[in-house]
């Protein structure tokens, strides 16, 4: 993997393909969204009943050896409060992938709730 400059895009497509399935009914899946100046990684479109959709802000993080987890989660937090400041959306995930050696699922996995501001985000360690 090493040899790659961009060595988020696996994980990112991975889930880019899971959450497809789950809004092949009606959703959307927008890569890369542009929300004014800033691009955040994913954005999820669900139509609602009567008109109108719910969007959802979907920010990647990759987790490396050199990084804490703190501050990976902390640029990511500030980051999908933002986007979901600008695009509108009612929810924001914060998925952090964890590449460093030697970790087990147990240590990788986890699920949390952050708020910034006004921003209620999930924090999903994978």
């Amino acid at each position: 993997m090493g040899r790659f400059g961009y060595r988020g895009a696996g994980p990112q497509l991975i889930l880019q393909a899971f959450l497809q399935l789950l809004v092949n009914s009606g959703g959307r899946i927008e890569r890369e969204f542009g929300v004014g100046r800033l691009r955040t990684d994913l954005l999820a479109v669900w139509p609602l009943p009567g008109g109108g959709e719910a969007r959802y802000v979907i920010e990647c993080k990759v987790l490396r050896p050199k990084r804490s987890l703190q501050g990976v989660i902390a640029e990511g937090l500030r980051q999908t409060a933002e986007y979901m400041d600008v695009s509108g959306a009612e929810e924001g995930h914060l998925v952090v992938f964890d590449l460093r050696a030697k970790r087990t699922w147990s240590q990788r996995l986890f699920r949390r709730r952050k708020t910034v501001g006004e921003a209620d985000i999930h924090v999903w360690g994978v």
